[in-house]
């Protein structure tokens, strides 16, 4: 395997413990924090930042040519996935939305890439089933399953605004600076989430605990995460880089015991085992360069 391929998946690992830092961050937020609200309040943190740091690099002293459709459709796709996401669960259930939106993630990737012509590899395919169901196990034994069609269709919507932004940016990335794309994408879909803002109690964000909740979420676990997420995302295939963030729910169901002490049952466990497998599997490094290895 290619150094460069070693460090971006790396890259993509860190990216998605960074992410899944993010269910615990919320726990300590006020209570009244709106979890719609904090998505678009990340957004808008992250995107800040993003921007600002390219601004501050010189990335836009020179004209900047970047394919303004593909650009808006990366932007689309960023800021629909959160209310999506949260939708999702709050419809459903922390299990199956979380299940739903993040497993179905890599399926419709590699459904993507493989009607644009590519080829799955047996490796692939193995390591993204062995994952999607140590997901499933993972947070089937955790709580109750709630199927409501509305919040499963949003789920899954959400699954595949981030499946499509994940391909768009990739292509983004390879025609322009990573610190450029990354600005303009997330301060685009900020402005876009921005209403959200406007509608809702923001006062909770004044409390020390709303503060640092949002700085976390924001700078960590938006801007620094996905600027680790861009230099992996430069040196790897799509597919697999969507399903190695499925560390994020194995990170935050570490950190659930951890941190608050939460046990896991003996489903979990072995949801948690078929995960770290599945992450493992998909890393092992590849034959072929035209395959999802």
């Amino acid at each position: 395997m290619k150094q460069s391929n070693i460090r971006g998946q790396l890259f993509v690992l860190m990216a998605a413990i960074l992410w899944g830092t993010t269910g615990s961050t919320q726990v300590f937020a006020p209570k009244n924090a709106n979890p719609i609200v904090i998505g678009a309040l990340r957004m808008a943190i992250g995107g800040t930042v993003l921007f600002f740091m390219a601004v501050i690099q010189g990335s836009f002293k020179s004209k900047v040519q970047l394919d303004k459709r593909v650009l808006l459709m990366a932007s689309v796709c960023m800021a629909v996935y959160q209310p999506l996401f949260f939708l999702g669960v709050s419809k459903t259930g922390i299990a199956l939305g979380t299940v739903l939106a993040l497993g179905s993630a890599p399926v419709f990737s590699g459904g993507i890439e493989y009607f644009r012509g590519k080829k799955l590899s047996k490796r692939w395919i193995i390591a993204t089933s062995v994952s999607i169901i140590g997901c499933v196990l993972l947070f089937g034994g955790q709580d109750a399953i709630n199927m409501n069609v509305f919040g499963s269709i949003l789920s899954l919507g959400a699954g595949l605004s981030y499946a499509v932004y994940v391909m768009v940016s990739q292509k983004l990335f390879q025609d322009s600076p990573r610190d450029t794309v990354n600005g303009l994408v997330f301060l685009i879909s900020a402005i876009m989430l921005s209403p959200i803002l406007f509608m809702n109690d923001l006062s909770w964000m004044l409390s020390t605990r709303g503060m640092l909740a949002m700085l976390h979420l924001g700078i960590i676990a938006t801007a620094l995460a996905y600027t680790l997420f861009a230099c992996g995302l430069v040196n790897i295939l799509t597919p697999k880089a969507v399903t190695l963030t499925l560390a994020e729910p194995l990170t935050a169901a570490m950190l659930g015991v951890i941190v608050f002490n939460e046990n896991l049952t003996i489903v979990s466990m072995i949801g948690v085992l078929f995960l770290f497998c599945g992450l493992i599997v998909n890393a092992y490094p590849g034959k072929k360069k035209d395959t999802f290895d």
